[in-house]
């Protein structure tokens, strides 16, 4: 059977080991560790990793992959499941998307053993658990104030990845193309394929989002055999193309539509006014499709992302 070592440890078939790698020390010189979770079955097949809080910020991603360790919802009974519920701890002790230098650990990789911290964790990632796995999903949220609808992302031209997010089966599937520096493109260049989930805002739970994960994730495995749960497929709207409606003007931001609404070209999306009931500011959708994101900040800049429509004609 193929040899599987992270860290140094060898996780043999059949074992449960939960490995904490040393990260680096807080200012106070208290060690911080990355917990990282194995869950291997005796019987050979696909290695996925399932990882939360790459934005230390994004609490929903974490809670679902908690959830699935502390429910023991997925035992691989072929393969082996690699559970990182919380990359970025830095971020989620201080509430923070980012490290403390304000760099962006997805926009850190391949990473360097000495460069920034992000970089330094990215490098982790990369030497440690990448080249172990065969697959990923990586949960992340929306940013602050700015909710998506249950949806998984994918580079569309990635015929693998693509084939796994339709058995994922989120409400949407996103085309996405690999971003520079990102975790899923530097992956993706060691030939391993990483969806990512969106669900939610950040800094705010959202019982939907976190349930959807885990039963994507569900299906997803189930479609790989790698679990002893029967594989049912759920349809999901393919979205080749999406795109933010922007505030044109200032003011208090009124929106007129849901997440998940399907939305018609022309159709009202939101009002901004002024505060004194002098000014009233229609926004209106420029093509059909769906609401997959939604600012929920009542108070707004001309520039700001407002409504984000995933298009479908």
């Amino acid at each position: 059977m193929k040899e599987l070592i992270i860290n140094g440890v060898r996780v043999r078939p059949g074992q449960s080991l939960n490995i904490n790698i040393a990260i680096a020390r807080l200012p106070t010189h208290t060690l911080i560790d990355l917990p990282v979770f194995i869950r291997r079955a005796k019987e050979e097949g696909p290695v996925v990793l399932i990882s939360g809080g790459v934005h230390g910020d994004e609490i929903n991603g974490i809670v679902a992959v908690r959830r699935m360790l502390e429910e023991e919802i997925i035992n691989p009974i072929k393969g082996t499941i690699i559970f990182i519920p919380l990359v970025n701890i830095y971020g989620f002790l201080s509430n923070s998307r980012t490290f403390p230098d304000g760099r962006d650990l997805n926009r850190s990789f391949p990473g360097s053993k000495k460069g920034s911290l992000a970089s330094q964790i990215a490098y982790i990632l990369m030497n440690d658990i990448i080249p172990t796995i065969d697959y990923g999903l990586d949960f992340h949220t929306g940013g602050r104030m700015l909710s998506n609808f249950p949806q998984i992302r994918v580079d569309f031209r990635d015929r693998k990845g693509l084939e796994l997010a339709k058995a994922f089966g989120a409400h949407f599937t996103l085309n996405s193309p690999h971003i520079d520096k990102s975790f899923r493109k530097e992956a993706f260049k060691k030939r391993k394929h990483i969806l990512v989930y969106e669900g939610g805002e950040s800094m705010r739970l959202d019982d939907l989002s976190v349930e959807e994960a885990i039963l994507g994730t569900q299906r997803m495995l189930a479609y790989l055999g790698m679990v002893d749960i029967p594989f049912v497929s759920k349809p999901s709207i393919e979205i080749k193309e999406s795109s933010w409606v922007r505030a044109k003007v200032s003011g208090i931001f009124t929106a007129s539509v849901k997440l998940g609404e399907e939305v018609k070209k022309g159709q009202v999306l939101a009002k901004i006014s002024d505060p004194y009931g002098q000014v009233k500011i229609p926004i209106k959708a420029i093509h059909n499709g769906f609401v997959v994101g939604l600012n929920n900040n009542p108070v707004v800049n001309a520039g700001d992302a407002l409504v984000h429509v995933g298009r479908v004609e």
